[in-house]
């Protein structure tokens, strides 16, 4: 069956196409002149002899001046044609009707008044006829313009969401590696357990984290995770508290949306102080609202670096993928920072479309991980 839109765009169904347009015109103008002048069936007889001469009018405009010249910025060549083809169409006038119109009207037995030669309104019918003929070219011209545009666009802006994406994997990735390596080193015994959530972290940053959206209790199973690793890193140098609170199952959310905020409050939070540090991280979900709240300590000295690049990649996931959905809040309190995030979730897992209005309005340069 095809698509709503074939018979409109598709070149099987130009004939078709054609031949509704000029039934409906037939019909249009035979109701007109109905109104203006005789009965239905003479007007209809009336504008049936002047089809040849409308259909040989029009498409030279419609489909060799519109498309050849005006669609290709020829406005000079296009401007001069529409002059020249505008007195062919007076003098068509008036010998198509002096010698087959007036003729045929006399051997059908068509009522008709004997007007002037020169009479306009057959002419003022062909240049309406040609004018509706090329502003649907022109619409359907610009339809599949646009459509390609907006595809074109849809398709940068999905090779720049998976670009961010990409540039979270290893910068993530290389810090944990380091934390693993330094364990290693001193051959704890922590070492294989660290690996292994580091293999279940692989394995949801390859496998999980292709698609648009992951469960949510997926998303927060790896973020304890990851705090873990931290966790096994810093021991007893940093205190953490972590609560979930409200129904995280059945939920949705873009994948590796919060793990950045746990990595920059690691780096630049407790990495930095030379006194016992914390953190604590509070998500609530009530219905489809998800609370994200992230505090750590830090060093009153050191401002809190929240143009990292993990944060801003995040930044513009956030603006394209959830766009009036979300609210995103950065604050330096000194010796704590927090970071807070409204995200709306969705309870199924569309295929998630970009809106228009964001296809336009591409990421800007994205940050080389450093």
């Amino acid at each position: 069956m095809p698509g709503r839109n074939d018979f409109i765009f598709s070149p099987a169904y130009r004939l078709a196409r054609h031949m509704l347009f000029w039934g409906i015109w037939l019909i249009l103008w035979t109701i007109f002149w109905t109104f203006v002048w005789s009965t239905f069936e003479y007007n209809f007889k009336r504008i049936t002899i002047w089809i040849p001469v409308f259909i040989l009018y029009t498409y030279p405009v419609s489909h060799f001046a519109i498309k050849q010249l005006l669609l290709k910025n020829k406005y000079i060549y296009f401007t001069a044609f529409i002059l020249l083809w505008s007195v062919v169409g007076w003098y068509t006038n008036i010998y198509f009707r002096f010698y087959i119109f007036d003729p045929l009207q006399e051997l059908w037995s068509i009522p008709h008044t004997n007007s002037s030669l020169r009479e306009p309104h057959s002419l003022l019918c062909m240049a309406t006829t040609v004018s509706s003929m090329s502003a649907a070219i022109l619409m359907k011209h610009w339809t599949v313009t646009q459509t390609r545009w907006e595809q074109s666009e849809r398709e940068k802006v999905t090779a720049e969401l998976q670009l961010l994406k990409a540039q979270l994997h290893p910068h993530f990735l290389f810090n944990t590696l380091n934390n693993i390596y330094s364990f290693a080193l001193h051959s704890s015994p922590q070492t294989p357990q660290m690996i292994l959530k580091l293999s279940s972290l692989l394995s949801y940053i390859l496998y999980e984290c292709k698609t648009d959206e992951v469960l949510l209790e997926k998303e927060v199973e790896v973020m304890k995770d990851y705090i873990g690793l931290e966790k096994e890193r810093y021991g007893d140098k940093i205190d953490i508290s972590v609560n979930i609170e409200g129904d995280i199952q059945n939920k949705f959310i873009t994948p590796l949306l919060i793990l950045p905020f746990l990595e920059n409050a690691f780096k630049h939070g407790t990495s930095e102080q030379l006194q016992q540090s914390w953190m604590s991280v509070d998500i609530a979900v009530k219905g489809d609202l998800l609370q994200c709240k992230v505090v750590n300590s830090k060093n009153e000295v050191v401002p809190f670096h929240e143009n990292g690049v993990g944060i801003n990649n995040v930044k513009k996931r956030l603006e394209f993928l959830y766009p009036g959905k979300h609210d995103l809040k950065l604050a330096d309190e000194g010796q704590f920072f927090v970071v807070a995030l409204l995200l709306h979730l969705r309870s199924t897992s569309p295929e998630v479309a970009i809106p228009k209005q964001y296809l336009k309005k591409l990421a800007h340069e994205i940050e080389p991980v450093s």
